[in-house]
Protein backbone atom coordinates (compact mmCIF):
# COMPACT_ATOMS: atom_id res chain seq x y z
CA UNK A 1 0.00 0.00 0.00
CA UNK A 2 1.55 3.54 -0.88
CA UNK A 3 0.32 6.81 0.32
CA UNK A 4 -1.14 9.56 -1.26
CA UNK A 5 0.59 12.87 -1.04
CA UNK A 6 -0.97 15.91 -1.78
CA UNK A 7 1.80 18.32 -2.91
CA UNK A 8 1.59 21.73 -1.26
CA UNK A 9 1.23 24.64 -2.96
CA UNK A 10 3.64 27.94 -2.48
CA UNK A 11 2.28 29.60 0.30
CA UNK A 12 2.04 26.23 2.74
CA UNK A 13 5.46 25.41 1.63
CA UNK A 14 6.99 28.81 3.01
CA UNK A 15 5.49 27.93 6.52
CA UNK A 16 7.93 27.64 9.28
CA UNK A 17 6.62 25.39 12.06
CA UNK A 18 6.24 28.19 14.43
CA UNK A 19 4.55 31.77 13.67
CA UNK A 20 6.51 35.09 13.43
CA UNK A 21 9.68 33.18 12.54
CA UNK A 22 8.97 34.26 8.56
CA UNK A 23 11.40 37.07 8.68
CA UNK A 24 14.48 35.00 10.23
CA UNK A 25 17.33 33.83 8.56
CA UNK A 26 20.83 32.58 9.65
CA UNK A 27 23.55 34.27 7.99
CA UNK A 28 26.19 31.86 6.22
CA UNK A 29 29.50 31.79 7.34
CA UNK A 30 31.61 33.42 4.61
CA UNK A 31 34.65 31.78 4.98
CA UNK A 32 32.99 28.35 5.37
CA UNK A 33 35.18 25.00 4.05
CA UNK A 34 32.81 22.40 2.99
CA UNK A 35 35.46 20.23 2.59
CA UNK A 36 37.18 20.20 6.04
CA UNK A 37 34.17 20.91 8.19
CA UNK A 38 32.70 18.96 10.35
CA UNK A 39 29.22 17.62 9.11
CA UNK A 40 27.20 20.31 12.45
CA UNK A 41 29.88 22.90 11.32
CA UNK A 42 28.86 23.01 8.27
CA UNK A 43 26.01 25.55 6.28
CA UNK A 44 23.93 22.34 5.99
CA UNK A 45 23.08 22.23 9.61
CA UNK A 46 21.80 25.62 9.56
CA UNK A 47 19.20 25.10 6.57
CA UNK A 48 16.10 23.20 6.31
CA UNK A 49 16.56 19.65 4.65
CA UNK A 50 14.97 20.34 1.22
CA UNK A 51 11.00 19.35 0.76
CA UNK A 52 10.01 20.75 -1.97
CA UNK A 53 12.45 22.22 -4.61
CA UNK A 54 15.51 19.72 -5.72
CA UNK A 55 18.27 22.50 -4.29
CA UNK A 56 20.28 23.99 -7.30
CA UNK A 57 23.88 22.69 -5.98
CA UNK A 58 25.39 19.24 -4.71
CA UNK A 59 25.88 18.46 -0.71
CA UNK A 60 28.81 16.46 0.64
CA UNK A 61 28.10 12.73 0.44
CA UNK A 62 28.86 12.58 4.03
CA UNK A 63 26.70 15.45 5.20
CA UNK A 64 23.60 14.66 3.46
CA UNK A 65 23.96 10.61 4.40
CA UNK A 66 24.11 12.35 8.40
CA UNK A 67 21.47 14.76 7.87
CA UNK A 68 18.94 11.77 6.20
CA UNK A 69 19.94 9.11 8.73
CA UNK A 70 19.26 11.98 12.05
CA UNK A 71 15.75 12.91 10.32
CA UNK A 72 15.15 8.96 10.15
CA UNK A 73 16.12 8.60 13.45
CA UNK A 74 12.45 10.14 14.56
CA UNK A 75 10.81 7.28 13.03
CA UNK A 76 9.76 4.43 15.66
CA UNK A 77 11.73 1.13 16.44
CA UNK A 78 10.87 -1.42 14.21
CA UNK A 79 11.41 -3.83 16.93
CA UNK A 80 8.90 -2.05 19.43
CA UNK A 81 5.96 -2.17 16.20
CA UNK A 82 4.10 -5.29 17.42
CA UNK A 83 1.00 -3.43 14.63
CA UNK A 84 2.80 -4.97 11.58
CA UNK A 85 3.44 -8.88 10.46
CA UNK A 86 6.56 -7.79 8.12
CA UNK A 87 9.86 -9.18 8.69
CA UNK A 88 12.31 -6.68 11.02
CA UNK A 89 14.95 -9.26 11.30
CA UNK A 90 17.32 -10.63 8.77
CA UNK A 91 20.91 -12.45 9.43
CA UNK A 92 23.65 -10.35 8.19
CA UNK A 93 24.77 -12.68 5.44
CA UNK A 94 21.36 -12.63 3.83
CA UNK A 95 21.26 -8.57 4.30
CA UNK A 96 24.96 -8.78 2.28
CA UNK A 97 24.03 -11.26 -0.31
CA UNK A 98 20.78 -8.57 -0.92
CA UNK A 99 23.01 -5.25 -0.78
CA UNK A 100 24.85 -7.15 -3.62
CA UNK A 101 21.84 -7.58 -5.73
CA UNK A 102 20.16 -3.93 -5.45
CA UNK A 103 21.41 -3.10 -8.65
CA UNK A 104 20.11 -5.80 -10.87
CA UNK A 105 16.54 -5.42 -12.41
CA UNK A 106 14.73 -8.70 -11.78
CA UNK A 107 12.69 -8.42 -15.03
CA UNK A 108 15.97 -8.76 -17.22
CA UNK A 109 15.92 -12.57 -17.52
CA UNK A 110 18.59 -12.21 -20.45
CA UNK A 111 21.29 -10.58 -18.11
CA UNK A 112 20.89 -12.00 -15.08
CA UNK A 113 19.68 -15.60 -15.57
CA UNK A 114 20.10 -17.26 -12.52
CA UNK A 115 17.96 -14.72 -10.98
CA UNK A 116 15.68 -15.56 -12.46
CA UNK A 117 15.82 -18.73 -11.84
CA UNK A 118 16.28 -18.30 -8.53
CA UNK A 119 12.72 -17.23 -8.91
CA UNK A 120 11.22 -20.41 -10.25
CA UNK A 121 13.29 -22.32 -7.89
CA UNK A 122 11.07 -20.44 -4.84
CA UNK A 123 7.50 -20.75 -6.84
CA UNK A 124 8.35 -24.67 -7.21
CA UNK A 125 9.36 -24.94 -3.58
CA UNK A 126 6.22 -22.92 -2.13
CA UNK A 127 3.87 -24.38 -4.63
CA UNK A 128 5.08 -27.93 -3.05
CA UNK A 129 4.81 -26.68 0.21
CA UNK A 130 0.80 -25.51 -0.37
CA UNK A 131 -0.04 -29.62 -2.04
CA UNK A 132 0.26 -27.98 -5.36
CA UNK A 133 -0.37 -31.44 -7.80
CA UNK A 134 2.72 -31.98 -9.66
CA UNK A 135 2.10 -36.07 -10.12
CA UNK A 136 0.88 -35.77 -14.01
CA UNK A 137 2.98 -34.90 -16.53
CA UNK A 138 0.28 -33.42 -18.23
CA UNK A 139 0.27 -29.96 -16.65
CA UNK A 140 2.18 -27.71 -14.41
CA UNK A 141 1.18 -25.48 -11.46
CA UNK A 142 1.98 -22.09 -12.15
CA UNK A 143 3.34 -18.97 -10.02
CA UNK A 144 5.60 -15.98 -10.01
CA UNK A 145 7.12 -13.14 -6.88
CA UNK A 146 4.90 -9.88 -6.70
CA UNK A 147 5.61 -7.09 -5.04
CA UNK A 148 3.66 -8.15 -2.21
CA UNK A 149 0.36 -10.08 -1.59
CA UNK A 150 -1.19 -6.92 -2.89
CA UNK A 151 -0.16 -7.29 -6.41
CA UNK A 152 -0.77 -11.04 -5.64
CA UNK A 153 -4.04 -10.67 -5.03
CA UNK A 154 -4.74 -8.24 -8.04
CA UNK A 155 -3.63 -10.64 -10.37
CA UNK A 156 -5.35 -13.59 -8.85
CA UNK A 157 -8.55 -11.43 -9.14
CA UNK A 158 -8.04 -10.62 -12.80
CA UNK A 159 -7.32 -14.13 -13.14
CA UNK A 160 -10.54 -15.26 -11.64
CA UNK A 161 -12.50 -12.73 -13.62
CA UNK A 162 -11.00 -13.13 -17.27
CA UNK A 163 -11.92 -17.07 -16.62
CA UNK A 164 -15.38 -16.17 -15.95
CA UNK A 165 -15.94 -13.98 -18.95
CA UNK A 166 -14.73 -16.56 -20.80
CA UNK A 167 -17.00 -19.07 -20.12
CA UNK A 168 -20.01 -16.53 -20.07
CA UNK A 169 -19.01 -15.43 -23.32
CA UNK A 170 -18.49 -19.10 -25.01
CA UNK A 171 -21.93 -20.02 -23.94
CA UNK A 172 -23.50 -16.67 -25.06
CA UNK A 173 -24.48 -15.64 -22.19
CA UNK A 174 -23.83 -11.61 -20.35
CA UNK A 175 -20.97 -11.21 -18.80
CA UNK A 176 -21.21 -7.75 -16.89
CA UNK A 177 -22.23 -8.19 -13.99
CA UNK A 178 -19.07 -10.31 -11.97
CA UNK A 179 -19.36 -10.15 -8.36
CA UNK A 180 -16.97 -11.92 -6.00
CA UNK A 181 -17.78 -13.71 -2.49
CA UNK A 182 -15.69 -12.68 0.95
CA UNK A 183 -15.49 -11.71 4.55
CA UNK A 184 -16.00 -8.39 5.94
CA UNK A 185 -12.97 -8.82 7.67
CA UNK A 186 -10.63 -9.09 4.28
CA UNK A 187 -7.74 -6.62 4.22
CA UNK A 188 -8.40 -2.88 1.98
CA UNK A 189 -6.51 -4.85 -1.28
CA UNK A 190 -9.42 -7.10 -1.98
CA UNK A 191 -11.69 -4.08 -1.70
CA UNK A 192 -9.02 -2.23 -4.22
CA UNK A 193 -9.27 -5.23 -6.40
CA UNK A 194 -12.84 -5.54 -6.46
CA UNK A 195 -13.38 -1.77 -7.10
CA UNK A 196 -10.14 -0.78 -9.61
CA UNK A 197 -11.56 -4.19 -11.85
CA UNK A 198 -14.91 -3.43 -11.48
CA UNK A 199 -16.42 -6.06 -9.33
CA UNK A 200 -19.33 -6.34 -7.31
CA UNK A 201 -18.31 -6.72 -3.76
CA UNK A 202 -20.47 -9.55 -1.79
CA UNK A 203 -19.69 -9.75 1.98
CA UNK A 204 -20.28 -12.25 4.63
CA UNK A 205 -20.36 -10.26 7.30
CA UNK A 206 -18.88 -10.95 11.30
CA UNK A 207 -20.73 -10.78 14.11
CA UNK A 208 -19.95 -10.10 17.97
CA UNK A 209 -19.13 -14.05 17.97
CA UNK A 210 -18.04 -14.80 14.53
CA UNK A 211 -15.22 -13.31 13.38
CA UNK A 212 -14.72 -15.39 10.36
CA UNK A 213 -16.30 -16.02 7.09
CA UNK A 214 -19.59 -18.19 7.52
CA UNK A 215 -19.34 -20.87 4.94
CA UNK A 216 -23.27 -21.66 4.10
CA UNK A 217 -23.56 -17.92 4.23
CA UNK A 218 -20.49 -17.81 1.94
CA UNK A 219 -22.40 -20.09 -0.09
CA UNK A 220 -25.39 -18.53 -0.13
CA UNK A 221 -23.97 -15.60 -1.59
CA UNK A 222 -22.63 -17.24 -4.88
CA UNK A 223 -24.89 -16.81 -8.14
CA UNK A 224 -23.91 -17.32 -12.03
CA UNK A 225 -22.01 -13.88 -11.92
CA UNK A 226 -19.73 -15.02 -9.36
CA UNK A 227 -15.92 -14.75 -10.26
CA UNK A 228 -14.65 -16.56 -7.11
CA UNK A 229 -14.68 -16.91 -3.20
CA UNK A 230 -11.83 -15.40 -1.25
CA UNK A 231 -11.02 -17.52 1.79
CA UNK A 232 -8.68 -16.37 4.27
CA UNK A 233 -5.88 -18.10 5.99
CA UNK A 234 -5.34 -15.90 9.17
CA UNK A 235 -7.32 -12.81 9.31
CA UNK A 236 -5.68 -9.88 9.91
CA UNK A 237 -7.66 -8.81 12.97
CA UNK A 238 -7.66 -12.24 15.33
CA UNK A 239 -5.50 -14.42 13.09
CA UNK A 240 -7.89 -17.34 12.50
CA UNK A 241 -8.09 -19.53 9.91
CA UNK A 242 -11.48 -19.49 7.70
CA UNK A 243 -12.91 -23.07 7.11
CA UNK A 244 -11.73 -23.67 3.95
CA UNK A 245 -12.60 -27.73 3.20
CA UNK A 246 -16.12 -26.09 4.38
CA UNK A 247 -16.77 -24.04 1.65
CA UNK A 248 -15.23 -26.60 -0.69
CA UNK A 249 -17.21 -29.13 0.84
CA UNK A 250 -20.47 -27.22 0.22
CA UNK A 251 -19.51 -25.87 -3.69
CA UNK A 252 -18.83 -29.83 -4.65
CA UNK A 253 -21.82 -30.96 -2.12
CA UNK A 254 -23.88 -28.71 -4.17
CA UNK A 255 -22.29 -29.19 -7.52
CA UNK A 256 -21.51 -25.42 -7.67
CA UNK A 257 -19.15 -24.40 -9.99
CA UNK A 258 -17.41 -21.65 -8.67
CA UNK A 259 -13.45 -21.39 -7.53
CA UNK A 260 -11.80 -20.60 -4.49
CA UNK A 261 -8.82 -17.85 -4.11
CA UNK A 262 -7.32 -18.65 -0.95
CA UNK A 263 -5.25 -15.32 0.75
CA UNK A 264 -2.49 -16.64 2.94
CA UNK A 265 -0.68 -13.53 3.17
CA UNK A 266 0.01 -14.03 6.73
CA UNK A 267 -0.62 -17.88 7.38
CA UNK A 268 0.95 -19.43 4.29
CA UNK A 269 4.29 -19.50 6.11
CA UNK A 270 2.35 -20.38 9.52
CA UNK A 271 0.22 -23.21 8.75
CA UNK A 272 2.07 -26.01 6.95
CA UNK A 273 4.35 -26.26 9.52
CA UNK A 274 2.12 -25.68 12.91
CA UNK A 275 -0.82 -27.43 11.54
CA UNK A 276 0.01 -29.52 8.59
CA UNK A 277 -3.01 -31.71 8.65
CA UNK A 278 -5.44 -28.65 8.33
CA UNK A 279 -6.56 -29.00 4.83
CA UNK A 280 -6.94 -25.60 3.10
CA UNK A 281 -4.81 -25.73 0.36
CA UNK A 282 -4.63 -27.44 -2.77
CA UNK A 283 -5.92 -30.73 -1.65
CA UNK A 284 -9.19 -29.19 -1.76
CA UNK A 285 -10.59 -29.71 -5.32
CA UNK A 286 -12.17 -25.91 -5.79
CA UNK A 287 -8.97 -24.02 -4.18
CA UNK A 288 -7.37 -22.76 -7.60
CA UNK A 289 -4.98 -20.35 -6.82
CA UNK A 290 -2.84 -19.18 -3.07
CA UNK A 291 -1.07 -15.94 -2.42
CA UNK A 292 1.08 -15.52 0.40
CA UNK A 293 3.56 -12.34 1.51
CA UNK A 294 7.22 -13.55 1.72
CA UNK A 295 8.08 -10.41 4.03
CA UNK A 296 5.84 -11.79 6.50
CA UNK A 297 6.14 -14.94 7.83
CA UNK A 298 8.26 -15.85 5.10
CA UNK A 299 10.56 -14.01 7.17
CA UNK A 300 11.56 -11.56 4.30
CA UNK A 301 12.66 -7.48 4.69
CA UNK A 302 9.38 -5.81 2.60
CA UNK A 303 8.82 -6.27 -0.01
CA UNK A 304 7.78 -9.62 -2.11
CA UNK A 305 4.82 -11.65 -2.40
CA UNK A 306 3.97 -15.05 -4.31
CA UNK A 307 1.22 -16.80 -6.40
CA UNK A 308 0.91 -19.64 -6.98
CA UNK A 309 -2.29 -21.33 -9.53
CA UNK A 310 -3.03 -25.18 -9.93
CA UNK A 311 -2.83 -25.00 -13.55
CA UNK A 312 -2.67 -23.09 -16.50
CA UNK A 313 -6.48 -23.51 -16.60
CA UNK A 314 -6.65 -21.24 -13.94
CA UNK A 315 -4.53 -18.57 -15.64
CA UNK A 316 -6.17 -17.15 -19.20
CA UNK A 317 -3.50 -17.02 -21.74
CA UNK A 318 -4.75 -13.64 -22.97
CA UNK A 319 -3.59 -12.31 -19.59
CA UNK A 320 0.15 -13.12 -20.15
CA UNK A 321 2.41 -11.35 -22.61
CA UNK A 322 5.20 -13.07 -24.24
CA UNK A 323 7.21 -9.66 -24.99
CA UNK A 324 10.93 -10.10 -25.95
CA UNK A 325 13.47 -7.56 -23.98
CA UNK A 326 16.41 -7.28 -23.77
CA UNK A 327 17.27 -9.56 -26.19
CA UNK A 328 15.35 -12.91 -24.74
CA UNK A 329 11.36 -13.97 -24.99
CA UNK A 330 10.23 -14.12 -21.69
CA UNK A 331 6.34 -14.59 -20.49
CA UNK A 332 5.06 -11.88 -18.34
CA UNK A 333 1.67 -11.21 -15.98
CA UNK A 334 2.58 -8.60 -14.09
CA UNK A 335 1.01 -5.21 -12.78
CA UNK A 336 4.09 -3.55 -13.03
CA UNK A 337 7.79 -4.38 -14.97
CA UNK A 338 11.39 -3.00 -13.33
CA UNK A 339 11.77 -4.45 -9.65
CA UNK A 340 14.84 -5.11 -7.42
CA UNK A 341 15.81 -8.86 -7.44
CA UNK A 342 16.80 -8.49 -3.74
CA UNK A 343 14.01 -9.60 -2.32
CA UNK A 344 13.67 -12.59 -4.54
CA UNK A 345 16.97 -13.79 -3.52
CA UNK A 346 16.54 -13.08 -0.12
CA UNK A 347 13.02 -15.19 0.01
CA UNK A 348 15.30 -18.35 -1.66
CA UNK A 349 17.94 -17.47 1.47
CA UNK A 350 15.57 -18.28 3.86
CA UNK A 351 13.82 -21.44 2.75
CA UNK A 352 17.43 -22.98 2.14
CA UNK A 353 18.92 -21.66 4.98
CA UNK A 354 16.49 -22.72 7.72
CA UNK A 355 14.89 -25.80 5.76
CA UNK A 356 11.03 -27.06 6.89
CA UNK A 357 12.93 -27.95 10.46
CA UNK A 358 14.51 -24.22 11.00
CA UNK A 359 10.81 -22.75 9.94
CA UNK A 360 8.78 -25.08 12.08
CA UNK A 361 11.17 -24.56 15.08
CA UNK A 362 10.81 -20.73 14.93
CA UNK A 363 6.67 -20.78 13.90
CA UNK A 364 6.73 -22.94 17.01
CA UNK A 365 8.59 -20.63 19.19
CA UNK A 366 6.17 -17.88 18.10
CA UNK A 367 2.93 -19.69 18.79
CA UNK A 368 4.34 -20.42 22.21
CA UNK A 369 5.48 -16.56 23.28
CA UNK A 370 1.51 -15.61 21.57
CA UNK A 371 0.17 -18.24 23.94
CA UNK A 372 2.57 -17.13 26.98
CA UNK A 373 1.10 -13.38 25.93
CA UNK A 374 -2.71 -14.06 25.74
CA UNK A 375 -1.88 -16.24 29.06
CA UNK A 376 -0.51 -13.32 30.74
CA UNK A 377 -3.37 -10.63 29.27
CA UNK A 378 -5.95 -12.81 30.40
CA UNK A 379 -4.72 -12.93 34.13
CA UNK A 380 -5.05 -8.76 33.68
CA UNK A 381 -8.53 -9.28 33.12
CA UNK A 382 -8.72 -8.91 29.44
CA UNK A 383 -10.77 -10.86 26.90
CA UNK A 384 -8.71 -13.18 24.44
CA UNK A 385 -10.54 -13.21 20.93
CA UNK A 386 -8.04 -14.48 18.86
CA UNK A 387 -7.04 -18.80 19.34
CA UNK A 388 -4.15 -20.66 21.15
CA UNK A 389 -2.31 -23.39 20.85
CA UNK A 390 -1.33 -22.99 16.78
CA UNK A 391 -5.15 -22.93 15.86
CA UNK A 392 -4.81 -19.25 14.62
CA UNK A 393 -1.59 -17.10 13.97
CA UNK A 394 1.15 -16.15 16.44
CA UNK A 395 -0.65 -12.99 17.03
CA UNK A 396 -2.80 -12.08 20.06
CA UNK A 397 -5.90 -10.05 19.83
CA UNK A 398 -7.60 -9.23 23.09
CA UNK A 399 -10.15 -6.50 24.98
CA UNK A 400 -10.84 -5.18 27.57
CA UNK A 401 -13.88 -6.72 29.76
CA UNK A 402 -17.08 -4.73 29.50
CA UNK A 403 -18.38 -6.19 32.88
CA UNK A 404 -15.29 -4.37 34.53
CA UNK A 405 -16.88 -1.19 33.44
CA UNK A 406 -13.56 0.93 32.83
CA UNK A 407 -13.81 4.40 32.21
CA UNK A 408 -11.17 4.49 29.23
CA UNK A 409 -11.03 2.16 26.21
CA UNK A 410 -8.71 -0.29 23.93
CA UNK A 411 -7.69 3.08 22.32
CA UNK A 412 -6.73 4.98 26.04
CA UNK A 413 -4.50 2.00 26.45
CA UNK A 414 -3.24 1.88 23.23
CA UNK A 415 -2.01 5.54 23.28
CA UNK A 416 -0.23 5.20 26.56
CA UNK A 417 2.02 2.57 25.54
CA UNK A 418 3.00 4.64 22.55
CA UNK A 419 4.22 6.80 25.62
CA UNK A 420 6.78 3.72 26.29
CA UNK A 421 7.40 2.87 22.53
CA UNK A 422 5.25 0.32 22.03
CA UNK A 423 3.00 1.05 18.53
CA UNK A 424 0.52 -1.85 19.79
CA UNK A 425 -3.00 -0.96 17.92
CA UNK A 426 -6.58 -0.92 19.00
CA UNK A 427 -9.13 -1.34 16.23
CA UNK A 428 -12.68 -1.36 15.77
CA UNK A 429 -14.11 -4.49 14.24
CA UNK A 430 -15.61 -5.17 10.85
CA UNK A 431 -18.82 -4.16 9.34
CA UNK A 432 -21.71 -5.89 11.96
CA UNK A 433 -19.49 -6.07 14.73
CA UNK A 434 -17.72 -2.73 14.60
CA UNK A 435 -19.30 -1.52 18.31
CA UNK A 436 -16.62 -4.28 19.36
CA UNK A 437 -13.03 -2.83 19.82
CA UNK A 438 -9.71 -4.41 20.29
CA UNK A 439 -5.82 -4.37 20.43
CA UNK A 440 -3.69 -7.08 18.56
CA UNK A 441 0.14 -7.71 19.29
CA UNK A 442 1.96 -9.74 16.38
CA UNK A 443 4.24 -12.03 17.18
CA UNK A 444 7.20 -11.56 14.69
CA UNK A 445 10.91 -13.80 14.72
CA UNK A 446 12.14 -11.26 16.49
CA UNK A 447 9.44 -10.86 19.48
CA UNK A 448 11.55 -12.50 22.54
CA UNK A 449 10.00 -13.75 25.34
CA UNK A 450 12.06 -11.00 27.27
CA UNK A 451 10.52 -8.16 24.96
CA UNK A 452 7.21 -9.72 25.98
CA UNK A 453 8.17 -9.46 29.42
CA UNK A 454 8.83 -6.10 28.69
CA UNK A 455 5.31 -5.55 27.19
CA UNK A 456 3.51 -7.29 29.72
CA UNK A 457 4.43 -5.04 32.65
CA UNK A 458 3.85 -1.88 30.08
CA UNK A 459 0.94 -2.97 29.61
CA UNK A 460 0.29 -3.16 33.71
CA UNK A 461 1.53 -0.06 34.34
CA UNK A 462 -0.51 1.73 31.57
CA UNK A 463 -3.56 0.03 32.84
CA UNK A 464 -2.59 1.40 36.71
CA UNK A 465 -2.42 4.85 35.43
CA UNK A 466 -5.51 4.98 33.41
CA UNK A 467 -7.14 3.94 36.03
CA UNK A 468 -5.54 6.74 38.71
CA UNK A 469 -7.03 9.31 36.47
CA UNK A 470 -10.72 10.75 36.40
CA UNK A 471 -12.78 10.49 33.40
CA UNK A 472 -12.13 14.10 32.39
CA UNK A 473 -8.38 13.35 32.55
CA UNK A 474 -8.33 10.34 30.83
CA UNK A 475 -10.23 11.73 28.18
CA UNK A 476 -8.07 15.03 27.68
CA UNK A 477 -4.62 12.96 27.41
CA UNK A 478 -6.08 10.81 24.89
CA UNK A 479 -7.16 13.30 22.96
CA UNK A 480 -3.63 15.15 23.24
CA UNK A 481 -1.91 12.04 22.34
CA UNK A 482 -4.21 11.44 19.16
CA UNK A 483 -3.46 14.62 17.69
CA UNK A 484 0.27 15.72 19.16
CA UNK A 485 1.70 12.27 20.32
CA UNK A 486 1.05 9.88 16.62
CA UNK A 487 1.91 9.97 13.21
CA UNK A 488 -1.57 9.91 12.15
CA UNK A 489 -2.63 12.92 14.39
CA UNK A 490 0.51 15.66 12.98
CA UNK A 491 0.03 13.97 9.50
CA UNK A 492 -0.78 17.33 6.79
CA UNK A 493 -0.16 15.02 3.17
CA UNK A 494 -3.48 13.74 3.14
CA UNK A 495 -5.46 16.18 0.52
CA UNK A 496 -9.12 17.40 1.87
CA UNK A 497 -10.54 16.18 -1.52
CA UNK A 498 -9.80 12.35 -1.11
CA UNK A 499 -11.79 12.88 2.98
CA UNK A 500 -14.73 11.56 4.09
CA UNK A 501 -15.13 9.10 1.29
CA UNK A 502 -18.09 6.61 2.02
CA UNK A 503 -17.46 3.92 -1.06
CA UNK A 504 -15.26 1.94 1.08
CA UNK A 505 -16.14 -0.42 4.24
CA UNK A 506 -14.27 1.92 6.86
CA UNK A 507 -16.42 4.94 5.20
CA UNK A 508 -19.60 2.83 4.93
CA UNK A 509 -19.11 1.34 7.93
CA UNK A 510 -16.32 2.92 10.45
CA UNK A 511 -14.47 0.16 10.39
CA UNK A 512 -10.66 0.74 10.63
CA UNK A 513 -8.15 -1.83 8.82
CA UNK A 514 -5.92 -3.85 10.51
CA UNK A 515 -2.14 -2.71 9.72
CA UNK A 516 -0.08 -5.84 7.81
Amino acid sequence: MVHLASVPNDHQRQQPPTKGMENLSVEPNDDEDEVTASVYGSRFAAECLPAHEMPEKEMPKEIAYRMIRDDLSLDGNPMLNLASFVTTYMEAEVEKLMAEALPKNFIDYEEYPQTADIQNRCVSMIARLFNAPTTSGDENPMGTSTVGSSEAIMLGTLAMKKRWQNKRKAAGKDYSKPNIVMNSAVQVCWEKAARYFEVEERYSYCTEERYVIDPKECIDLVDENTIGICAIIGTTYTGEYEDVKAINDLLVEKNIDCPIHVDAASGGFVAPFIVPELEWDFRLEKVISINVSGHKYGLVYPGVGWIVWRSPEYLPKELVFNINYLGAEQASFTLNFSKGASQVIGQYYQMIRLGKHGYRSIMINLTRTADYLAASLEKLGFIIMSNTGGKGLPLVAFRLNPKAKHHYDEFAVAHHLRERGWVVPAYTMAPHSEKLKLMRVVVREDFSRARCDSLINDIKLSLDSLSEMDKPSMEAHTKRVKKHGTSSGKSTHNHSHYKGEKHSLQGKSGKTHAVC
